[in-house]
């Protein structure tokens, strides 16, 4: 048997707790890393929350960065990119229950949660974070730097491209672009191509004013 790999997890937010439920016996975890002192210490679970010299303390561990939000997701590229880790270094972490087709592909720093299915042919992009029960299926091409919420449907031959945001429960239409730093709001129903840099939500998707988002 395998011996699993130890893992640390940056920052301590949601996501990043989440993810202890999608590790399996693939990796052990070691501990959060996160840059706001306040949250250093211990959590209320009893977990470690250490600084990013944990990075050198455990250069064993494999890393698994999964910031970002509807408000900073632009800025993910950034951070990670910040952290100085070698590409090789970073964690996939698929959850158990998640099916991922043997004809898909995925990237480094992939954290995909329960429930998720990528079918044949699909590319998934590093840097890119899953949510519960989405479906992305045939031939979709999802790049770098992506959050993409729970309960998404992103149908066939559809490109999302780097740096995008997709809400929770939005559909996206199949054959369609979506254009890299987009943000697609909650709920929304995506049935034409979205030009890069867009804020939309809605059904159909429509162009939202900042101070809505």
């Amino acid at each position: 048997m395998q011996e699993a790999q130890p893992l640390l997890i940056f920052p301590y937010n949601g996501n990043g707790i989440e993810a202890l439920d999608c590790i399996g016996s693939a990796y052990q975890f070691i501990g959060f890393v996160d840059d706001t002192p306040q949250k250093r210490g211990v959590d209320p679970n009893g977990y470690p929350v250490l600084g990013r010299e944990a990075f050198a303390q455990f250069s064993d561990a494999s890393v698994l960065a999964v910031p970002g939000s509807p408000s900073s997701y632009k800025n993910r590229k950034e951070t990670i990119q910040g952290l100085g880790i070698a590409e090789e270094r970073f964690a996939k972490v698929v959850h158990p229950a998640a099916h991922v087709s043997p004809l898909a592909s995925i990237g480094n720093n992939i954290l995909i949660m329960a429930g998720v299915v990528i079918t044949s042919n699909a590319l998934i992009g590093s840097h890119t974070c899953i949510l519960p029960n989405t479906v992305i299926h045939h031939d979709v091409v999802v790049g770098d730097w992506v959050l993409i919420g729970s309960n998404v449907t992103i149908a066939g031959n559809t490109v999302v491209e780097e740096n995008c945001y997709i809400g929770s429960g939005s559909s996206i239409m199949n054959g369609l672009r979506v254009g890299s730093g987009t943000l697609v709001g909650l709920g929304s129903n995506v049935i034409r191509n979205i030009v890069a840099g867009a804020r939309v939500a809605g059904n159909p998707a429509r162009a939202i004013e900042k101070k809505f988002c």
